[in-house]
């Protein structure tokens, strides 16, 4: 197999028929030797009936069926195990990843990289969501002293060594991007042209995303528990300043405080304390997590498997 396209499935039903008779067309230019596989991750849509379709009608399609949903990363990472390429291929399923845009993927691959990562030079996406996007890369630069960019995307062609070595990674919280640029092959990225959705809206809420960003930053970084430790210190600092300025003024003014201020730094301290246990309970609660070594994924069904 020369070529592997991973697509996790969840929602855009209406999408897949299109996305097929595309990456068809694109693929069919490159080799004859390829395979598109449909990772069905309990799309509410039943995109399952599509995928069975496809399977039915093109032995190039493989279709997985997870038992429930376990997330677009662990759907992704379903599909790269059951790889079989020299060459894998990650997109969305939404079209806004133009599938012709894999040739260029592959040529500049060509060129002697491993990974070649598609950067949307013009997003086409709402402001908010590309505002919130800008954002939490500053801050995840900032906790893993990496060199991220916020405009580059899944959309991407890995080599089989690549593959493996993100494979081998069985973390309960994975961020695709991320984990790729950590393994340190040798990477790039091409400009590419970003499509309006298919049909729908994105399946990521506000909350979804805030969740998502909260545990590739606890699960790859230990910076947030040495913030928390540096702002107690500070604050501990401070609050023993206003103690020796507040015995002061007694003294000098002799003008009782009252309790007021006893009360405020009650609440200011126990505010801090509060903050720091939640911040170490969230790296507890992933060390629990990851330390149970439930599989990331359980599959239902699989259409057209070939053994690797």
């Amino acid at each position: 197999m020369d070529i592997s396209v991973v697509v996790p499935v969840y929602g855009c039903r209406a999408a897949l028929p299109e996305l097929h008779k595309r990456l068809t067309d694109t693929l069919s230019k490159l080799t004859n030797e390829y395979e598109i596989i449909l990772v069905n991750d309990q799309c509410p849509q039943n995109s399952w009936e599509v995928i069975e379709e496809l399977c039915a009608k093109d032995f190039h399609v493989k279709g997985i069926e997870l038992s429930r949903n376990f997330g677009q990363m662990k759907a992704i990472l379903a599909g790269l195990d059951y790889s079989t390429g020299s060459w894998v291929v990650v997109m969305d399923c939404d079209l806004q990843d133009r599938p012709e845009e894999i040739i260029k993927l592959y040529e500049k691959a060509q060129e002697g990289y491993d990974a070649v990562f598609a950067r949307r030079s013009h997003r086409q996406d709402k402001k908010l969501k590309k505002f919130l996007a800008a954002q939490f890369y500053k801050v995840y630069r900032f906790a893993t002293d990496g060199n991220y960019d916020g405009a580059v995307c899944n959309f991407s062609i890995i080599s089989r060594a690549v593959v493996e070595a993100y494979c081998s990674m069985r973390e309960q919280h994975r961020g695709y991007v991320m984990y790729i640029n950590w393994l340190g092959f040798r990477r790039t990225t091409v400009d590419v042209e970003h499509n309006e959705r298919f049909e729908g809206e994105s399946s990521y809420s506000l909350k979804k995303r805030i969740s998502m960003a909260v545990d590739l930053l606890t699960s790859q970084s230990d910076k947030v528990l040495r913030l928390a430790v540096g702002l107690g210190f500070c604050m501990s600092i401070v609050s023993f300043l206003v103690i020796i300025g507040l015995v002061i003024y007694k003294l000098v003014a002799d003008v009782s405080v009252g309790w007021t201020s006893l009360i405020a730094s009650n609440f200011l301290i126990g505010g801090l304390v509060i903050m720091v246990v939640g911040v170490v309970g969230v790296y507890v609660g992933n060390v629990f997590m990851q330390t149970k070594g439930r599989p990331l994924y359980i599959i239902r069904q699989i259409l057209n498997k070939e053994d690797k």
